[in-house]
Formats: C-alpha cells, structure tokens, sequence
C-alpha cells in the first residue's frame, strides 16, 4: 500500500517512520516533507501545499491512506476534501478541528457539555479585556483564539504581562496568529495549579483507544522559564497519569467529548488531545485540545509504539477502533528538541547541520526545521531536531538522548538540559 503523511515537522518524519514498519507499505509519501525525509530512501517527499493539488496527488497515485499532521491543514479542511473524492483520510473535518483552531469554540464546548476547564471569558474589544484582567489578577491565562503554531498562549505571572499579551495578540499581532472569521479574539482564563500531560487518543466518531501517556516542556528556558513554545522535548510515559488519573479522564473528559461532538452533529474522527492540568488531589481539568497529534509528543509515543500503525489507522477510518488492542515498549522513551537561535518569535534559517548520529535500536534523530540546500543540511525553522532515546528508566532515557546530541552542531543552537526533570524527581 502507498501511504502519505501530511506535514513537514519532527511529528510527521515520527509518523512516516512507524508507517514505513509495516509490511504492507511499499511507499511512503510525505508532503511537503523535511530535510530527514529527503534524504531517507524509506520516504518520498511531494512539494505540494495546495488542498486540491494534494487530493489530485493521492487520487493519482492510489494513496491507500493519508494521515494529517498538522492544525492548520485541517482548518483549511483537507479532510472534507479528501472524503468528497471518496479518498482515505485520518482526521478531523474542518468543523470537528475548530476543537483546535478556535480557543472560544472548545471552551463554549466543554462548558456546554460539563467537561473540567478552567473558569474563562471571551474577548474581541482589548479596553474590555485589560478591564478584566485588572479585575481579576495575576497569574492568569491570555490565549489567542486563533492558530499559532503552539506560541499562542501566555501565562501571565504578572498584570504587566498579561496586558502585553492582550496587545500582542488584539493589536499588534505579533505571535502571527491565524485569526477566525470575525477578526481577533482573545480568551482569558483562570490559572490553573498542578502538573501538566499529554493525554491523546485515537478517534473514529463512536470508538475511542488511548495511546501512551506524555508531558512535554512549553517553556524555553531550564526550570520551567521564558517563552511558551510549540515544545522543547517531551518524554513518555507521564508517571502523573496514574490508573486513577487515567480512567477519570476517559470518564470526565475523552468520553463526553467524543459524545458531545457527536451530538452537536460534528463526529470527531482523528487524533484527538487533551492538554491536561492535574491538581495535588488527582484532579484532571482541561487545559486545551488539539485536534492531531502533539509535537513534540509524537516522537516518544512512536518510539514506544509496537503495533502496526497502518492496521491501526485502517480501523480507526473503518470506524471499528473497538477491535484494537495497542502494544507498546515497556520502555520510556524522551526526546529533547534542538532549536535555532532566535527561536522561538524569530528563528534564524540557513545554518549547516553537522554530526546526526546514526540511527540505532534505542536513539532516533527526527528532523523538523531542516531543508536540504546544495547536498547541505540546513535549518529551515524554529525546532530543528528532535533527538529521542529509550531506556529502562527516566534517567536512562535521559542520559541517551543527551549522549546522541552531544555530536550534533548548528550556529545558535538551544535546548533545554532538563527534559524529563518532573518524572526524575517523582
């Protein structure tokens, strides 16, 4: 079978990979692809970014199955065109993906439908905005209700901050959000306390399987500081989703989603994740969903991952996710992200990429801002690399990941030196 992943970040070269495992794949296709995947004989990259040209493409080739990585594609509804021409594809359709694309849509929907999130309003006029920021205090929460490519939340320890924010995303625009119909839109909420995770399923409209557990680290800097970014590294599986975590949840929060989605006649099928908070008690509230995979989630989960994804996948576009039972690697697996100077408001591009290490049974580099230019790698975005290794143990894992890096030089280059510090320290 020919498959094809869309997307060109450090999720989708993860995608591609576990794909290429299966033994009823005999071409794998990634558009537009990254410097990993151009250079690997496993993958074909397509220089195609236009919704029709891509169905046009897999209509051509026979594309058995097509897998989306990315938010913004499922905004533009890629899904939806891909059905109408009868063509199997793994998402959301573009009204079930505005779970994602608009942060006022999800927290009107979980707060309809009874689902834990934190206290919020909703705001298109910044003087009203800034007026109940200074009525309620900092810390607090100010989200751009648009596409950001992961920068588009601030946490605001201070009212300064949380001012800033609001300009930033109302006036200025400089995090680059993709805003929704009727212009800008913030949404403001409480601050939550406790530890984050990663909790994402597989959806096929009625079904649910939940895969491996995860947290990644938003922040820039070491110690949780600076920037949000899209994720600096990521480690599975998260020891804060207990059993109990776990199954309150798929009670609270993964069952009513998926059966309110449905009926408000929007089924969700795809990745679906649930960006949690857990408190002290054990208590999981909802931070956000995404609507695909995470990044830079994915490369730890895939690394676990020991079914065959294409199987999984064709159950889970057949609607019978009930028949399937996931296998995965006892061992924890954690990547560190490698980013370019500037990143992450702005990445510098075009610096060589020197000393990947080989690919081998417990380390595995995946690449996501890189281009090949003239036989050269070169960074071509914000997040470079993801270096990601098992182990028996945190620290294990830990210890590899930072090993198979110590090799790898670009100008600039930043990453954190803690990934996994909340699981050591449990």
């Amino acid at each position: 079978m020919k498959v094809l992943v869309i997307g060109n970040g450090g999720r989708e070269h993860a995608l591609a990979w576990k794909l290429s495992q299966s033994q009823r794949v005999s071409q794998v296709f990634v558009a537009p692809g990254n410097g990993g995947t151009a250079h690997d004989q496993r993958f074909r990259n397509v220089p195609i970014s236009d919704v029709k040209a891509l169905a046009d493409f897999a209509a051509e080739k026979k594309i058995a199955l097509t897998v989306v990585g990315p938010e913004a594609w499922l905004a533009q509804g890629v899904v939806d065109e891909f059905r109408a021409r009868g063509l199997r594809i793994f998402g959301p359709t573009k009204a079930a993906a505005q779970l994602e694309s608009s942060k006022a849509f999800a927290k009107d929907f979980m707060k309809r439908h009874g689902i834990p999130t934190a206290a919020y309003e909703n705001f298109t006029d910044a003087a009203a905005a800034h007026a109940y920021v200074d009525a309620q205090g900092a810390p607090i929460v100010i989200k751009a209700d648009g596409l950001a490519a992961g920068k588009g939340v601030v946490v605001a320890m201070t009212l300064a901050e949380a001012h800033e924010a609001i300009d930033w995303i109302l006036a200025d625009n400089k995090l680059g959000v993709v805003h929704n119909e009727g212009g800008a839109r913030v949404v403001i909420e409480q601050f939550l306390e406790g530890e984050e995770a990663s909790f994402i399923v597989l959806c096929d409209g009625k079904n649910v399987v939940s895969l491996a557990t995860s947290q990644d680290h938003k922040r820039l800097l070491d110690g949780d500081q600076g920037p949000n970014t899209g994720g600096m590294g990521a480690y599975s599986p998260a020891p804060v989703v207990t059993p109990n975590v776990h199954a309150k949840v798929m009670h609270e929060i993964i069952h009513p989603t998926v059966a309110g989605m449905a009926r408000d006649g929007i089924p969700f099928t795809g990745f679906l994740y649930a960006g949690l908070m857990i408190d002290a008690e054990g208590n999981p509230r909802t931070v956000e969903f995404n609507t695909r995979m995470g990044d830079p989630e994915t490369q730890p989960i895939m690394m676990r991952f020991k079914s065959d994804l294409l199987e999984v996948l064709l159950h889970a576009t057949d609607g019978t996710l009930d028949q399937v039972e996931l296998q995965w690697d006892r061992r924890v697996a954690l990547g560190v992200v490698l980013a370019a100077e500037g990143y992450p408001l702005t990445p510098r591009k075009g610096d060589a990429v020197t000393g990947l290490p080989a690919e081998s049974e417990d380390a595995m580099v995946f690449q996501a801002g890189t281009a090949e230019q003239d036989g050269q790698l070169v960074t071509s975005g914000g997040r470079v690399l993801c270096v990601t290794a098992l182990g028996e143990s945190v620290k294990v894992a830990q210890h590899r990941a930072y090993e198979a890096l110590g090799s790898i030089q670009f100008a600039g280059k930043q990453y954190r030196q803690d990934i996994g510090h909340r699981a050591v320290k449990r």
